[in-house]
């Protein structure tokens, strides 16, 4: 009977995984609490969020999610709609497992994911946390961008993206990862990530990241939102702690009710490059 009744809630977590993978996405539950949501970025899977929910779970419900098409999990039809038809599926998710007040963590495109979903939903969540993930991505390089000038330089990018071959693709995907990473073992998990995840999803979600400019909407979002933001993997191009914080503080201005924090240690993967900074930012700001 001890035996049944330790399995009984892995038999519940496999469920919900595998029905949420048919309908796109890929999910674990574990815990009890509050619903907390935790999103990955482009190609990451879920399990980029396992000392995130070691750390939450005694106090949090936390729904971790694969997105489709990333890190194995398989790809969906998005008819061109990726971030829009990747929504519709958290909004079910959401909808159909009755989650109240949910916190919601985004990393990267997660984060971005979390800002397209509470833009159109304000009160939705009860708090956002949003992990070095910006409104509008092509604003860093071109300041004076819009979302229709960026539609040409995301178009040739999604094309290259396309045509390389898997080879040259993992290739440039490590040095770009090395460069987001401070541990050489966190690198070759997340290009391993990289390498399982589908082509044509990972070439159309960059394009849009890079063609869909949310900063004038924050206004819409009814909930506290923390930023927390990363500099050091830019110094070497220029960038200081200080102008960092101003071109998070320029995106993030229509918000209502936002903190921003930039880590001193961490690249871009901050969750794993300063797990004290993160956690200490994010019990600040739930409590």
């Amino acid at each position: 009977m001890k035996k049944l009744l330790k399995i009984i809630p892995l038999l519940i977590i496999l469920a919900i995984s595998l029905h949420s993978k048919a309908d796109g996405l890929k999910v674990q539950v574990t815990g009890e609490g509050q619903p907390l949501i935790l999103i990955p970025g482009l190609t990451c899977d879920l399990s980029v969020w396992n000392a995130t929910i070691e750390k939450y779970q005694a106090n949090y419900e936390c729904h971790a999610f694969t997105l489709p098409g990333f890190a194995g999990n398989p790809a969906i039809n998005f008819n061109e709609e990726y971030l829009n038809t990747v929504k519709g599926l958290i909004l079910e998710y959401i909808s159909e497992n009755k989650l109240e007040n949910p916190v919601i963590v985004g990393h990267s495109l997660g984060g971005f994911m979390a800002m397209l979903i509470a833009k159109d939903q304000p009160k939705l969540f009860s708090q956002i946390v949003i992990v070095d993930s910006l409104p509008f991505l092509t604003a860093i390089q071109v300041p004076a961008a819009t979302a229709e000038s960026a539609k040409p330089f995301a178009e040739n990018m999604r094309k290259m993206m396309l045509n390389r071959n898997s080879e040259t693709a993992a290739a440039n995907q490590k040095a770009m990862l090395q460069s987001m990473m401070n541990d050489p073992a966190h690198v070759e998990i997340a290009a391993k990530w990289g390498a399982d995840s589908d082509p044509n999803t990972v070439a159309q979600a960059m394009y849009e990241l890079y063609t869909t400019d949310l900063r004038a909407e924050l206004d819409q979002i009814e909930v506290p939102i923390l930023v927390l933001g990363a500099w050091i993997a830019y110094k070497n191009y220029g960038a200081t702690r200080e102008s960092t914080l101003s071109n998070f503080q320029a995106q993030y201005a229509k918000a209502k009710d936002c903190t921003i924090k930039l880590s001193d240690k961490g690249k871009h993967f901050i969750m794993w490059d300063d797990p004290e900074f993160f956690f200490a930012s994010i019990d600040d700001f739930l409590n």
